[in-house]
Parts: C-alpha cells; structure tokens; sequence
C-alpha cells in the first residue's frame, strides 16, 4: 500500500509529525491509501517556500503563466483514466461522476490561462491639472485554499488554478478523506512546469492547521468551499486577522416547478439535481417546491424515475447512486427521514441504507416546520412540497438560512422574470438543474451559503489587490 508525503516546494517531503492517516475506500470501507499529516513545522516550511517563490513568481509574464496552465489541462485529459480510478476509490465517484469531473477540470484550466492576459486596471479623470489617474492590479501573495471532497479534482484545481493564474502562490489544505487527489493536483502542475513553491499541499485535519497558517501574516487569502458551519469559524478568524476571505458553504436549495411546466422535463430535472453523486453537492435541489396545480402528477412521475435509479457499487457503468463519503452518514440521514415521516411526510421510495450506500429516497408532502426542510443532509434525499401558487413558492423556497442556487421550471416569461428578481439565491437557472457550473460565471452564493464570487474575472479580482496610482505631470499648486 502506497503512502504519500506531504508536497512541500515542488516534491514530496515527510511530515515533521510523524503521523500518518488512513484514507478509505467509501464503498468497501477499506484503506485505499496511507497519507502523511502536516503539522505547524510542515506548515511553516510551506509558508517559507512559497514565501521564497512568490518574490519572482510575482512578476512571471502572462505567457509563462498561461503555459503552465495549458499543458496541466493536457496532462488532466492525457491522465483522465488514472483520475477516474482515483475518484472512484477515494471519493466513491460513479463512473459517470468521474469522467464528468476529468473532463470539466481541463476546461477551467483552459479558461484560466486565458484570463492570465486580463489582470487590468482602469484609468480615471482627475480634477487636478496635470494629473494622471490610473489602478493596476497586483497579486496579493499566498493563497490558503481549502477544498472539500466531493469534487476534489475541479474544485481543487479551480481554487489552485485561478490564484496562480493571478501570480499568487498557494498553499492547498485538501479534504481530510480526499488528501490523494490534491497531493496529485499538485504532481500536474509540477509536470506542467510550476516552479517549486508555488503550490504546496498541506494533507492534514482541518483543525490542526487552519489557525497557524490563517494567523501567519504572509496568508493574504483564505479561499475556502466546505460546510457552513466550518465556512463561519474561517471567517471569525480571517477577521482577527484582516485576512480576505472568500467562502462557498451549503445550500438547501429550491427547485420550483410551476404549473405550465412540461412535467416530464421537470422530473427529470428534478433527479438530476438531487441525485448526482449521492446528493452531496452543495447545489443539490432538495428542496423540490411544486405548484397545486400539477403537483399529484408530478409526484407520481417522480416516484416512477426515482424507483429506476442504480444503485450501489460505482464501477458499475449504469449506477448513479454510490456510497456516502462517510460511515457516519447514513444514521444522520435516516434521523432525518424518521423525523419528516413522524410528523405527517410520506415516504414513497427509499428511506433505508445497504453499508455505506444510502437508496435515491423521496419524501412528499414535507412542510415548512420539518427539520429536513431547513436541515442539509448531504445526501440522495428529495423532499417535496406543495405550493398554492407561484408567489407562495417564492414565499417557501426564500425560507432558509441558505442562498446558493436556485432552479425554476415554467414557460411562463413574466412569471420567470419574478422568480430570478424575487428569490434570495447567488444563482439562479430558469428551466435548467439547480447543479451547474462554468469557467467564467461569478459562482457563489448569498446569506448562509458564501461570501464573494469565484470563476473568470471574478476571480482574478479576488485574488488580487487593486492600488490606485496618480503621477503628477508639472507642479501642483498648493493652498498653504
């Protein structure tokens, strides 16, 4: 059995701790690998090395930059089976997941590397005489990027991928059960070409790092996606430390489908938003709002398709459902089942767990005061709620501490136009799945769900700091 070190200025190194963990198979619950953890002198010998290589890595052209990130999105396409059999393993990826994610990641690089040539400022009048006005953007210096597991591979190399782009070094903490991916994250962009210290990677438990390296004053950057709940402790922390932060939490996020819908295009909307890799996506539409009029035959379809969706094992071509990342989360899910059911939802398919893998489950007639209404489970659970009209769909899907995404099915123009203005999400898709994500689009979410924007522009201004410039041609005139 392989065990990984600890990526510290461009090549392995063992931890200072001596610790080594166990990362497992989430669907035999077997060890797939044993990964080294850093601790605080690992962390400081990260920070010094990145440190050390943002002094020239700073001022490296677009072009370098830009080559860089073109040949990691070959290597990422030229080891897409490698990537897949590692998704598969250490983050119970379907098939199908898997070759979505090696096959996405590739495109974001690509969009970066273009976006390497648009780091601009702007040039302002000035009411002075002979002043010229002008901001340039500049790099900010190490980036802390901590990423969750289950998209390790594109959410990693996003949160990589555009720092560097922007001339930052970054040092990456990955998920606790998803280390291998990101200490490879970090072997394709050595491959590439990175010059050592630009990203090192950090494989440890949250806690035991996030502190020391949020407190060091060379981390100007927190970029974080993951739970809500750890997403507020960065954010107390970053504050302590005037440290930008930028956070991608949870989502319990509506998906309203109103009367004019075609109802079989909704249904299957609907199955793909809740039940792509297990339902543990932060912009999973559990929360499935359906108007009066159609709601009793939507149900009925919907019960139809998810009754028909695999599940199982995950190297099976035709499984859609595979095992939750961890042991301890079917129990949490089936609380949550058991509660909804206790006060009065009806459970049409599923509700129970074979191991580790939770079966596609649907739930109707939940209402606003269940807690699987306002509670994320983090797993393939649809719950179904009636609407009286599409103004109190809106009334029920703003419901929530969280704002992520929001998905909406209707034909209806002016009635879609209401939903977009009126519902409290950072993300909204008409006639679309409530998962859905782009190289260039400002991706993030409002209330409990994020802070900032991530993705193209957006990001190389997030990870930059703008300064505003005046050259004074002549002599100013001064009052005194």
């Amino acid at each position: 059995m392989k065990i990984y070190q600890l990526y510290i200025n461009g090549g392995y190194q063992t931890a200072s701790s001596g610790k080594v963990a166990d990362s497992l198979n989430p669907m035999t619950g077997e060890v797939y690998a044993r990964v080294e953890q850093a601790n605080k002198l690992d962390a400081k010998m990260a920070l010094d090395s990145a440190s050390k290589a943002f002094e020239t890595w700073k001022n490296t052209g677009p072009t370098q930059r830009e080559l860089i990130l073109l040949k990691a999105a070959d290597i990422i396409s030229q080891r897409a089976d490698e990537l897949k059999e590692l998704l598969i393993d250490e983050s119970g990826s379907t098939i199908f997941k898997a070759g979505y994610e090696t096959s996405h990641t590739p495109n974001f690089l690509r969009s970066m590397a273009g976006e390497c040539r648009r780091v601009t400022g702007d040039t302002y009048p000035s009411d002075y005489p002979g002043v010229k006005s002008y901001s340039v953007r500049r790099p900010l210096g190490i980036v802390l990027a901590i990423s969750p597991f289950n998209l390790p591979l594109l959410i990693g190399v996003r949160k990589v991928g555009w720092a560097i782009a922007a001339g930052n070094c970054v040092i990456l903490k990955p998920s606790e059960v998803t280390p291998v991916v990101g200490l490879k994250i970090a072997e394709i962009f050595t491959e590439a070409g990175l010059p050592a210290g630009v990203l090192n990677v950090l494989p440890a438990q949250g806690e035991d790092l996030g502190d020391v390296l949020i407190a060091d004053p060379r981390v100007k950057k927190v970029s974080f996606t993951g739970s809500t709940m750890v997403g507020q402790t960065i954010a107390k922390t970053c504050a302590n430390y005037h440290t930008k932060v930028t956070l991608e939490m949870g989502g319990k996020n509506p998906l309203i489908v109103l009367n004019d819908a075609d109802i079989d295009y909704a249904v299957n909307t609907a199955a793909f938003s809740n039940f792509f890799h297990q339902g543990q996506v932060c912009m999973s539409g559990s929360r499935i709002i359906v108007e009066a009029g159609i709601y009793d035959e939507f149900v009925h379809r919907l019960a139809e398709k998810v009754h028909g969706i695999k599940y199982g094992n995950p190297r099976e071509a035709d499984v859609i459902v595979g095992p939750l990342i961890r042991a301890s989360q079917p129990e949490f899910i089936q609380e949550q089942i058991d509660l909804a059911v206790a006060s009065g939802a009806k459970l049409l398919v599923g509700g129970s767990s074979e191991g580790s893998v939770y079966l596609p489950t649907l739930l109707v007639d939940v209402t606003q005061k269940m807690s699987i209404f306002s509670t994320e489970c983090f797993g393939p659970v649809a719950s179904v709620i009636k609407a009286n009209d599409h103004h109190h769909a809106i009334e029920i899907a703003n419901n929530s501490e969280y704002g992520l995404s929001a998905s909406v099915l209707t034909n209806d123009l002016q009635k879609s136009m209401l939903m977009v203005d009126s519902l409290e999400a950072g993300m909204v898709h008409v006639n679309g799945p409530s998962i859905r994500d782009e190289p260039v689009v400002p991706f993030g979410g409002v209330k409990n769900s994020g802070l900032g924007r991530e993705g193209g522009k957006f990001s190389m201004d997030e990870f930059t700091e703008i300064k505003w410039v005046t050259i004074q041609t002549g002599q100013q005139q001064y009052p005194f």
